[in-house]
């Protein structure tokens, strides 16, 4: 005899963690910059221009960057801004610092 089976769905109710410094969109800029949309609607410049010339990353992962043609490879991933060799940029420490000026120069 066949029993019938019960299946339970355990679902968030279509919650989608939505943290306000993820990254929704970027758009890419000259020199080295990039217009960035966060998840709560908040935009803001991010320009790696100077710290691209630094000699800071000498030998690290961010040196392919200062290429302007592979640096406008990046792309959002899972609110993060990526480019394909794997460097990334920290979602919520550019938040932090857009919240306080329109602009992020990191150092």
């Amino acid at each position: 005899m066949r029993t019938a089976t019960t299946t339970e769905t355990h679902q968030a109710l279509g919650i989608i963690p939505s943290a306000p410094w993820r990254v929704l969109n970027i758009k890419i800029e000259p020199c080295h910059r990039l217009q960035v949309t966060f998840m709560d609607g908040s935009t803001g410049w991010v320009d790696l221009s100077q710290w691209l010339r630094s000699g800071r990353i000498d030998g690290s992962i961010f040196e392919a960057l200062r290429e302007e043609d592979f640096f406008r490879l990046a792309a959002v991933e899972l609110g993060v801004i990526t480019w394909p060799n794997g460097a990334d940029l920290s979602p919520d420490a550019m938040y932090d610092a857009l919240q306080q000026s329109a602009e992020w120069k990191p150092s």
